[in-house]
């Protein structure tokens, strides 16, 4: 049960502001080999998880790395938190070299039963602004977990695809991506702590880097499309250095299904909307 009054910390609100800096925006290129946006251009998809980051002391994370819990995130002592999926709306594009501030509301704060015990679902409600301009809204949901083994059992076997890109997820990717993220999780870097503190068998993928990869190959295989909404959801967890596939095939006009797998099945599913 929760240890905490979660009517005491739903409908908090936070508000960050960052600029889209040209700088940033050419290390996050480097990191997925990609070229860069130029001064006002388009902002690519997904890559705006890399601004707007809690800029934490060293003396304020916890023993995982993450900021220590409850000042604006609700209080979790002793659980594992995750990044389990979200829900995306893109309106206008967010564009590189301006300035740009992100509205946050706790939106849901929710007990459920897990196989692997009790899990903690927060729901964050995300607004982003340049300008005067609404450009994309998104809903984040945080899980916490009580500290039990991870889900490793094989999921389900991906389906046939329209297009497929294969994933060499390195250390150093990992590390680039926790870097330009801002993200001191120590299960993507540390392997002495993810495999002896959280029982894995290795460095885990990050997911929302696997849903940037997912939706980049996407659009790689559809140039003239126009993302409009995206929906994902982890599974199980992609464990480096094992490779793994982003894929994806069209389900109806307008509508895409796209899926991150390794040999052992189905890691991530994601839905995409799209003119």
């Amino acid at each position: 049960m929760t240890d905490f009054d979660p009517s005491a910390w739903l409908g908090r609100t936070q508000e960050v502001h960052d600029q889209l800096s040209r700088n940033l925006v050419q290390r996050i290129a480097a990191t997925f080999s990609a070229t860069a946006p130029a001064h006002g251009e388009e902002l690519p998809w997904l890559w705006h998880w890399c601004f707007f980051n809690d800029q934490v002391a060293g003396n304020r994370l916890g023993p995982d790395g993450h900021p220590t819990l409850g000042t604006f995130m609700p209080p979790a002592h002793g659980r594992n938190r995750m990044w389990a999926g979200g829900r995306l709306e893109f309106l206008e594009p967010l564009r590189v070299g301006a300035e740009a501030f992100r509205k946050t509301r706790i939106e849901r704060i929710e007990e459920k039963a897990g196989r692997t015990g009790s899990l903690l679902f927060v729901t964050l409600a995300h607004e982003y602004w340049q300008g005067q301009q609404l450009c994309l809204r998104e809903e984040q949901d945080i899980v916490y977990r009580e500290p039990t083994p991870p889900k490793l059992s094989a999921g389900e076997a991906a389906p046939l695809a329209d297009w497929e890109e294969s994933v060499a997820p390195d250390p150093t990717l990992l590390f680039r991506y926790s870097a330009v993220t801002f993200n001191a999780h120590r299960i993507h870097f540390d392997w002495p702590y993810v495999t002896a503190s959280e029982g894995y068998p290795g460095l885990v993928v990050h997911g929302p880097l696997t849903a940037t990869l997912s939706l980049a190959a996407f659009v790689r295989a559809n140039p003239l499309a126009r993302v409009r909404r995206l929906s994902f959801r982890g599974l199980r967890p992609l464990i480096a250095p094992e490779p793994f596939r982003v894929a994806g095939r069209h389900t109806e006009p307008g509508v895409a299904e796209l899926w991150a797998a390794n040999s052992s099945g189905v890691s991530q599913r994601a839905d995409v909307l799209f003119d």
